[in-house]
């Protein structure tokens, strides 16, 4: 795969301030696929991969016109309301099929699933005839072809059935063994690796004082990752000291296809991830226009693209989600996307200032969205009360109950 350019995250002169919009649209823009394509994966080992290549079929679905129904079958339509017709011995079951042509004016029995036999077309349901004495008796009307799948009503032979850049679900799986797909050519998956950083952190299970708090990003950033189905890699904890901080940052390098980081980005005595990342790398500091959030920095280090987040749990989710999500996606071989997002009736009360977005935790109770009781950065509990997001756009706005507001649930970032 071409390489990321060093300067692909730079800012045009003059730019300070990045509307969200605008900063998603210069990310699609300007990022491409970085993983190998890996031929031949099994199907059975291809659930969450991305696929490299369109997968066409190999044969139709169904194969063959066949009975939706248990019943009879004969060559339709059906007029006369009260038709008699001849059964023919033998029948047409699931797997066993009935190999001769059926005469022209007579029936067969036939099972749901089953082939329906040279001669016939159209199937009755049990409910609707009868059999006595080797005579089908028929009450009512049917058009030609009722109650059958007809052969590739659904999948024809050599159709795209599942595009490039999809990541393959269960759902997918189950098109792809229906047509006797056995393998498919994926992108290997996209490694991430997550590095926290700070005096002030320790890791959970550590001994603390009153000034330190226990790394809530890590575990956070890691989960998410691998529920959006990539790589994890853990790179660790490294203290406010440049050494520690270019090791961590150097075996990041080395083992991934991008890297977050979590605190350290501004331009602080001790932000050192910033100051790493000036001296040995490329990085773009984005004042993006979002809260929580604003400091986003985007760098190259070494090759490798970096994600600097904020150190505060909240604005590093939202970050991440809105951002760094997509961005991975496109880097994994997938698609960009944009969350789908809901107008729904707010529950809740808020005189928003202009100038910036927002993004506020939120779920959806009774029909109607309400969002957490603190916008604070550091308030972890909003984090598991909510379900979704709240987008504000920037505009000066006030909020009542029953003013329309867009919910995105975390669903639409593939959570």
């Amino acid at each position: 795969m071409k390489p990321l350019r060093n300067d692909c995250f730079a800012l045009p002169p003059g730019v300070n301030w990045t509307p969200v919009e605008e900063a998603l649209a210069r990310l699609k823009e300007r990022l491409h696929p970085v993983v190998e394509i890996e031929t031949g994966v099994p199907l059975a080992e291809a659930n969450g991969r991305i696929l490299a290549k369109d997968v066409l079929a190999p044969r139709a679905h169904p194969p063959s016109t066949n009975s939706a129904v248990d019943g009879y079958a004969f060559a339709g339509p059906l007029t006369d309301v009260h038709t008699q017709m001849p059964l023919v011995d033998g029948r047409s079951a699931a797997g066993v099929p009935y190999q001769a042509e059926v005469p022209v004016g007579h029936a067969i029995r036939i099972l749901t699933g089953a082939v329906v036999p040279a001669g016939t077309d159209t199937v009755v349901l049990d409910e609707d005839c009868e059999a006595v004495d080797g005579v089908l008796h028929l009450n009512g009307s049917l058009k030609q072809r009722a109650n059958t799948r007809q052969a590739g009503e659904d999948i024809l032979s050599g159709d795209a059935i599942i595009g490039a850049g999809t990541r393959l679900a269960p759902t997918h799986i189950s098109v792809l063994a229906s047509v006797g797909v056995t393998q498919v050519d994926a992108f290997k998956p996209l490694r991430v690796g997550v590095l926290s950083t700070g005096d002030e952190v320790k890791p959970v299970g550590a001994d603390v004082t009153d000034w330190q708090i226990y790394d809530a990003n890590r575990p956070m950033l890691m989960s998410l990752v691998a529920q959006l189905g990539y790589q994890v890699v853990d790179l660790g904890h490294a203290l406010d000291r440049a050494e520690e901080v270019v090791k961590a940052l150097d075996a990041g390098a080395e083992q991934c296809d991008i890297i977050l980081t979590s605190g350290g980005i501004s331009a602080g005595d001790e932000d050192h991830v910033s100051k790493t990342l000036k001296a040995q790398g490329e990085i773009s500091n984005w004042r993006i226009a979002l809260k929580p959030g604003r400091p986003l920095a985007l760098a190259m280090y070494k090759g490798t693209p970096v994600v600097g987040l904020p150190g505060n749990p909240v604005a590093a989710w939202v970050c991440t989600l809105r951002f760094a999500a997509p961005a991975m996606a496109l880097l994994s071989g997938g698609e960009w996307f944009e969350p789908q997002g809901f107008e729904m009736q707010a529950n809740f009360t808020k005189n928003k200032k202009p100038g910036r977005s927002e993004l506020l935790r939120a779920r959806v109770r009774d029909g109607k969205v309400e969002v957490f009781s603190s916008e604070g950065s550091g308030r972890v509990t909003g984090l598991a009360w909510s379900q979704g997001l709240v987008e504000l756009d920037e505009s000066a706005q006030q909020i009542e109950p029953g003013v329309t507001v867009r919910y995105i649930p975390y669903s639409s970032f593939g959570l």
